[in-house]
């Protein structure tokens, strides 16, 4: 019985998502999580705010713009907007639409974003490079920044754009039920577009995890293991998206936490949503070592690495040392 025991808890190691989770431990995944969802809390604000103030007349003039911009918002980050129908919202809709772009809080408030943004992604590029066993990426650290710019303003986009898809993608299915005589309002047609909704939300997540893994890394990943691992991060966001609402209400049921219950519930949110992404990192990287891929190899190839420097000092046992 013994060694039945043993071969089973042998099998068990040798199985993917146990060698993924216990790398994922090995590289302080949980506290590196903890320390970007602090930092993603504190840049979502001062992005609303910001965004707002830039385009909060031009989504406020185009109702269905609106509600899909609202909508994305709200299924992103669950508890993040107060619509005024006793949603309970950390921040009110009709604030974010009085913003004004020349007032001295927008400049302020884009300062915060800026820094915040920057230093999320600067925090996440060593937490996922650290998660390959990559040195510190020794670009200079202005076109560090350069780049980092250019993924707060891709992700600005996508928002954008994903509201857009969303409006565009329920007007085509809405016309493609008239021409077959069906009923917008059956519970067929709201299933189907209900299902359309969540797969355009996994590939535009798949998309976004993809294109920051492979700019935070900046090493060529083989893009089956790029999209294999994205794909199941998008899978795991989508899953979250789904229960939302109940793991961001969970940290209200708690009478002690009742007063700041919204921006508990956040910080919950985000640590999820960052537990993932160094997950889904963590996935690609066990991936390519077991097909005889490792990034320290691909990296030295593209000249990142020098040959022969390894990518992290080594460090000597506390034994050799005695």
């Amino acid at each position: 019985m013994l060694r039945s025991l043993q071969r089973l808890i042998a099998r068990v190691m040798k199985l993917r998502p146990v060698r993924v989770f216990l790398r994922y431990s090995e590289k302080n995944g949980p506290i590196l999580a903890g320390g970007l969802s602090l930092t993603a809390l504190y840049s979502v604000f001062a992005g609303l705010y910001v965004g707002f103030a830039l385009l909060g007349l031009s989504i406020e003039s185009n109702p269905d713009l609106k509600d899909a911009v609202v909508s994305t918002l709200s299924s992103s980050v669950p508890g993040l907007i107060d619509s005024g129908h006793d949603s309970g919202g950390a921040i009110n809709l009709d604030a974010l639409f009085k913003s004004r772009v020349l007032g001295w809080s927008s400049i302020i408030a884009a300062a915060a974003l800026l820094v915040t943004a920057l230093s999320w992604f600067a925090s996440a590029r060593s937490a996922v490079r650290a998660v390959f066993d990559l040195a510190p990426d020794t670009t200079f650290f202005l076109l560090l920044k350069l780049r980092d710019l250019g993924l707060v303003v891709a992700f600005a986009a996508v928002t954008v754009a994903s509201a857009a898809i969303s409006v565009f993608s329920t007007s085509a299915l809405t016309s493609l039920f008239d021409l077959l005589h069906i009923d917008n309002r059956s519970a067929f047609a709201k299933a189907i577009g209900h299902v359309i909704g969540l797969l355009i939300v996994l590939v535009i997540d798949t998309l976004v995890l993809a294109t920051l893994y492979r700019v935070l890394l900046a090493v060529r990943i083989p893009w089956q293991r790029l999209l294999t691992g994205s794909l199941l991060g998008g899978l795991a966001l989508g899953i979250l998206k789904v229960l939302g609402a109940t793991i961001v209400g969970g940290a209200g049921k708690n009478p002690l936490l009742a007063s700041f219950a919204v921006i508990l519930g956040l910080l919950v949110w985000f640590g999820l949503v960052c537990q993932v992404i160094l997950i889904a990192a963590t996935w690609i990287s066990v991936d390519m070592a077991d097909h005889g891929q490792t990034a320290t190899a691909t990296a030295r190839r593209q000249g990142t690495i020098p040959p022969g420097r390894h990518p992290r000092p080594r460090v000597r046992p506390i034994a050799r040392l005695r």
